[in-house]
């Protein structure tokens, strides 16, 4: 057994939110000997692959931020998409983490052997590393859907994350398939331009409005001069956020009261009363995403857009046919499908000890410790991995625990002869038991949605206040895990 202490290496797997603020926190904390692989050429997860028209964050800047590197500069309470790629590379380069990172590298294996991690690109080559944290997050794979005919239209047809620039939407008719977070942004965009606009929807979401402004030069000042400002409102909309899950999980009288709300906003806009109805939820709040917009339903009242709710039978070669017989027409179609939010780490092979493989283990709904760390697959920690995502919050905030966490597991890892750290099966069991008993009494057990897998179970979502993760990652507890020495 060793009696030095010695440096854990960490490969990390990805340069969104999740990577890059792990690397921050073990690189503040005196650790290295970080590399970073990324499949893309450049650096930004969700929001360098989402450029589509009117892309934006559904939570206000100050809190979409890390809490150790606000942005005064923020132009807007609500910024867009390329404020914040450039927020993120900012920070990357304010941090040094450029350095560590390597681009166009798409990670396929990564196995466990011999009390390191070796982890294969798709291009062949190898790294090694004492400590696996896979940052890939919830939302980073599209989702196409499952309609006869997919590959038969003729004309252009995308998905909103991967939005096809070069393809002239202008005086087009233009189909979108999904009614989801970025379709409520990007089709206010396409109404302004296309020739009409059909939109089929399968459920009405709740929608709630934004309370969107920009910045002054005067406020920006503000923020740069006296950051007590921007702290105070980052609490704020901290203290809604909680408020709104608290609405959700426990008190559903509560949640009526933003229904309420939402219901207003539809009759505000919506004077048509059989479009109004067709806009109406048939699901209780939070059930499905709340979606955050001041311009999806006026441009929903427009004379050139339709709202077509009859099924989808299948994609034709010239537009999309419903169950009913009829043939929409179109140039093109933009799906707004989401993501496969349920189907972590399916890009990559992961085996752990005794060549167990993680997609096996998983295959009943992926679940983790804490959202972190799983049972025989030591030292590999996820970042917004199972049951971490939120109803209401921001996301940067669980992130920055479990990152906080992982640089604890790496302060534990340091220690002379520490090996590895494996979570105790039991640990385990008995902490998901628990979250999904609680999920089960929720609104995200209510009805189908991409928090859930299709027998029902919730892998997506965390069940409380965030402020209670925050107290239950606070301090690593080495009871919890099996701490193999050399």
């Amino acid at each position: 057994m060793g009696d030095t202490a010695r440096t854990p290496s960490v490969l990390i797997v990805g340069t969104g939110f999740g990577g890059i603020g792990t690397a921050i926190e073990l690189k503040r904390a005196g650790f290295h000997d970080l590399t970073i692989l990324e499949r893309a050429d450049g650096p930004g997860g969700v929001w360098r692959e989402n450029t589509y028209p009117g892309a934006a964050c559904d939570v206000a800047s100050p809190f979409y931020s890390f809490s150790f590197a606000p942005n005064p500069r923020w132009p807007r309470r609500y910024s867009r998409q390329p404020d914040i790629h450039a927020y993120l590379e900012r920070v990357i380069d304010e941090y040094g983490i450029g350095p560590h990172i390597r681009y166009g590298r798409e990670v396929t294996t990564a196995t466990f052997d011999q009390g390191r991690w070796r982890v294969e690109t798709a291009g062949g080559e190898s790294f090694e590393a004492d400590v696996f944290v896979p940052a890939v997050g919830q939302l980073s794979t599209p989702a196409l859907p499952a309609i006869p005919g997919l590959d038969r239209f003729e004309g252009p047809s995308f998905h909103s994350a991967r939005w096809d620039h070069g393809v002239e939407l202008a005086g087009r008719r233009v189909a979108v398939i999904g009614t989801g977070a970025s379709a409520i942004q990007f089709v206010p965009r396409l109404q302004e331009r296309v020739a009409k606009l059909t939109v089929f929807q399968r459920t009405a979401p709740h929608i709630i409005a934004k309370n969107d402004t920009a910045y002054t030069a005067w406020q920006q000042r503000l923020f740069r001069l006296v950051p007590a400002t921007q702290r105070f409102g980052r609490l704020r909309i901290f203290l809604l956020a909680e408020y709104a899950t608290y609405a959700m999980t426990r008190r559903p009288i509560l949640a009526k009261l933003i229904e309420a709300r939402s219901a207003q906003l539809r009759r505000r806009y919506l004077k048509d009363p059989q479009l109004r109805r067709k806009l109406e939820p048939d699901f209780p709040l939070g059930c499905k995403r709340i979606l955050f917009t001041n311009e999806y339903l006026p441009a929903i009242a427009q004379p050139n857009v339709e709202v077509e709710t009859t099924r989808i039978r299948e994609i034709t070669p010239r537009g999309v046919r419903t169950e009913d017989g009829t043939e929409h027409e179109v140039d093109a179609i933009v799906y707004g499908t989401g993501f496969a939010a349920t189907e972590f780490l399916a890009t990559v092979e992961v085996r752990g000890l005794g060549g167990r493989v993680l997609s096996e283990t998983w295959a009943g709904g992926a679940r983790a410790y804490l959202g972190l760390t799983v049972p025989g697959f030591p030292n590999l920690f996820c970042v917004y991995g199972p049951n971490t995502n939120l109803g209401a919050g921001s996301i940067l905030y669980m992130i920055e625990r479990q990152a906080r966490y992982i640089r604890q597991a790496v302060e534990r890892l340091a220690r002379p002869g520490v090996s590895y750290l494996d979570v105790r099966p039991e640990v385990e069991q008995r902490y998901d038991a628990e979250v999904q008993r609680r999920l089960g009494g929720t609104v995200w057990s209510a009805c189908r949605s991409w928090y859930r897998r299709a027998d029902g179970r919730v892998t997506t979502n965390w069940p409380g206040l965030v402020r209670e993760y925050d107290r239950r990652t606070r301090v690593l507890d080495p009871a919890d895990f099996r701490v193999v020495t050399e």
